[in-house]
């Protein structure tokens, strides 16, 4: 999942039942907007965060910046958010804290992230699955940070507490493949691609494992699926990339 689906999806599930009824209409049309015209939403956003100086008006600050593609203004913003809400012992904290992560990893500042997440985890709020995501986002932290020891554990713990969510067992995989331990990476992809059969990363993926592992023509195969089912998206183009670079590379 892209972290911009991530975070409306985590803002679907917040408890808005302290909200005054006209934050709580206001903040379903702010995520609404942030759909459809993210310039717009923004400029809306950053009005009403200026006028109330709510949680509310903060979060939806927050989305609004994410959908533009801000990344690191959106993850200040919910950071913010974040701390008000822990400092107010609101339930929404940890939500925010995780939202926090996904915008600080999606710009590229896996110390901020890892720093969210280790807070969104001391906290009530997440339910196991939502705990589960957070581990595997601290491992996207920790690989961006090169600790592979740190990510191996927090991947681990992800997939124990998330086992029916694919993009688990795809991060364990490519960890394995990077350990160089190409059995499980060949087990979790496989897991993977039960639970999502039809997903482009996972196929390439798969081909990376085949590759590492000397069975050129499976990951062939594998990479093939991967730019037939999404010839336009970075997982299927990155598919198309190695398999030009294996018709051009001399006969052995």
């Amino acid at each position: 999942m892209t972290p911009l689906f991530l975070l409306a999806a985590a803002a679907a599930s917040i408890p808005l039942g302290k909200m005054p009824g006209g934050d709580m209409a206001r903040f379903d049309a702010c995520v609404a907007l942030t759909k459809s015209d993210a310039a717009r939403a923004m400029t809306e956003a950053d009005a009403w965060a200026k006028q109330a100086q709510d949680l509310p008006s903060r979060h939806c600050l927050g989305l609004a910046q994410a959908a533009a593609g801000n990344w690191l203004p959106a993850a200040t913003t919910f950071t913010r958010a974040a701390a008000a809400a822990e400092g107010s012992s609101d339930p929404r904290a940890a939500l925010l804290w995780t939202q926090a992560a996904n915008a600080a990893l999606a710009g590229e500042d896996p110390t901020l992230a890892r720093t969210a997440l280790d807070r969104a985890l001391k906290l009530p709020g997440l339910t196991a699955a939502m705990q589960g995501e957070a581990w595997l986002d601290r491992g996207r932290a920790d690989v961006m940070l090169n600790d592979t020891k740190a990510a191996r554990i927090d991947i681990d713990q992800g997939v124990k507490l998330a086992p029916d969510d694919p993009f688990a067992w795809l991060l364990s995989a490519t960890l394995a493949r990077r350990e160089d331990d190409l059995a499980r990476a060949a087990r979790d992809i496989a897991t993977a691609g039960k639970l999502s059969p039809d997903d482009a990363a996972v196929a390439l993926e798969a081909g990376n494992i085949a590759m590492a592992a000397g069975a050129e023509p499976a990951a062939k195969i594998a990479w093939e699926r991967a730019k037939t089912l999404a010839p336009g998206d970075p997982s299927g183009q990155a598919a198309a990339a190695q398999l030009d670079q294996l018709e051009k590379a001399p006969p052995r």
